[in-house]
């Protein structure tokens, strides 16, 4: 039970103390937290010890469950030798060169050197300001711009917010900063027009980044960044060939693919990137949340060998590469991380994603059935579910959100944990989420979607917008 009321609860202390990240601050002091205490494999469990299935694998990042002994030995050991150590001045550390090397060998080509960082937002801040150095470094002062897509989403910083297309990450911050751009997303679920083919929705995307390129001069725009697949936008799936064309418009006009797998990354798609799946030759590669499976914060902004010697050789003339951060690096979270990978090998949980996408896809899709669902889509062991008012005509809920939010509630009640992005509900399990689990997970989400039903019934003349009919076939 929530002890919002004890003073000396924790529930008491966080409302007292706390700002929550993507939280409505005042509903949160009348509500207070869930707090949550311990978490073996795939479950959590509160404070009253209530058991939740963490179909979120925390958020979108816990690999291998919350409880793996190694990497909390892995942790313990490194804190005995070496706890802290920073990678500035000529300093280095076995960790940080050992994972490193483990990253660089299994990054798609044409990746060759890694930098660290803490957190996807600084790794993607990392990104723009390589982007930058880069082209100051090839005496292209101009060509700065970096365009990112509508729904993205690529951190929380001024530079990675601004990258985000999300309106929450914009609103009230002063963001986006300039020299940002975004274009079409690739929801064909969404935006496709009628009697449109999925190949064709992918070359109007296309079509639309080139006339964005063309329009601010293609002289000015340096880069271009995407999700393989959109995590916090919505899970989106592109179609199969918009990847293929995006990068050749990328490669015709000289701008850098930069592909954010903060999400995607060791295995979640069914391969070790999803760069992999796509068929992606990144310039840039962005890494976190899965690569210490979120246990201690880490992430890596990775490149080529091309930019590598660009930015070497400004530093050799200005004196030094003049970013770097405290803890990018720093040996537990390194040796976490590279145990972390071994685990991920020797289970082979690639493989094991490959094995049970079936499963789940199918479970998944079963949902789509439901007169209240409009779509699910989904890809390795990340998924979505669309509520949708009118299956046949395609009304959708206005305001959005409402019904998603519902979900998400009545979830906890049943014991699961999703994340409802408006009327989206997102699945992204850990990767050792047994097929035994996979049925407990979807078992709880129809009780979930039952009761939701029954409410969407109940007020379905609020959940559109004024003066809208509704019709809610069953």
């Amino acid at each position: 039970m929530n002890q919002i009321g004890h003073p000396n609860s924790i529930a008491a202390k966080d409302v007292s103390y706390l700002l929550h990240p993507n939280t409505n601050a005042r509903a949160h002091e009348q509500r207070g937290p869930t707090v949550m205490d311990r978490g073996p494999g795939v479950f959590v469990y509160d404070e009253d010890g209530k058991e939740y299935l963490e179909a979120m694998g925390g958020l979108w990042s816990v690999a291998l469950g919350f409880s793996e002994p190694r990497l909390v030995e892995a942790a313990t050991h490194q804190l005995e030798r070496l706890p802290f150590y920073h990678l500035f001045y000529h300093k280095g550390h076995g960790p940080a060169s050992e994972l490193a090397e483990a990253l660089v060998n299994i990054a798609p080509d044409p990746i060759e050197r890694v930098f660290f960082t803490s957190s996807g937002s600084e790794a993607n801040d990392t990104a723009i300001k390589l982007v930058w150095y880069y082209n100051n470094a090839r005496n292209r002062p101009l060509k700065k711009k970096i365009i990112a897509r509508h729904g993205a989403y690529h951190g929380v910083g001024i530079g990675s917010g601004s990258l985000t297309g999300l309106p929450m990450t914009h609103c009230a911050f002063d963001l986006p900063i300039s020299g940002i751009l975004h274009t079409t997303c690739p929801d064909f679920y969404r935006l496709g027009r009628p009697g449109e083919t999925e190949e064709e929705f992918a070359s109007r995307c296309a079509d639309d980044l080139e006339r964005l390129i063309l329009d601010e001069g293609a002289e000015t725009v340096a880069a271009f960044i995407g999700e393989p697949v959109m995590g916090a936008g919505g899970v989106i799936i592109p179609p199969k060939a918009y990847w293929q064309k995006i990068q050749g418009v990328c490669r015709k006009h000289d701008v850098l693919v930069i592909a954010d797998e903060v999400i995607t990354g060791f295995g979640r798609t069914g391969t070790m990137f999803a760069c992999e799946l796509y068929s992606i030759r990144p310039d840039i590669l962005v890494l976190s949340k899965q690569i210490t499976s979120s246990y201690i914060p880490l992430a890596a902004t990775m490149f080529s060998n091309e930019i590598y010697q660009a930015v070497a050789d400004n530093s050799a003339e200005l004196g030094a590469f003049g970013h770097g951060f405290t803890t990018g690096g720093n040996p537990v979270a390194t040796a976490v991380g590279l145990e972390n990978l071994r685990i991920i090998k020797e289970r082979d949980l690639v493989g094991h994603v490959r094995q049970i996408e079936p499963h789940f896809q199918g479970r998944l899709s079963a949902l789509s059935r439901h007169p209240l669902v409009g779509q699910t889509r989904g890809v390795g062991l990340l998924g979505a579910v669309e509520f949708i008012a009118d299956k046949e005509t395609r009304e959708f809920f206005d305001p959005a959100g409402r019904v998603g939010s519902h979900f998400w509630s009545v979830g906890h009640k049943h014991g699961l944990i999703t994340r409802s992005i408006k009327d989206v509900i997102a699945l992204c399990p850990p990767l050792i989420v047994s097929r035994e689990e996979i049925d407990e997970l979807f078992d709880r989400f129809e009780r979930s979607l039952a009761d939701t039903w029954v409410w969407v019934q109940r007020n379905r003349h609020e959940l559109i917008g004024e003066n809208r009919p509704i019709t809610i076939r069953a």
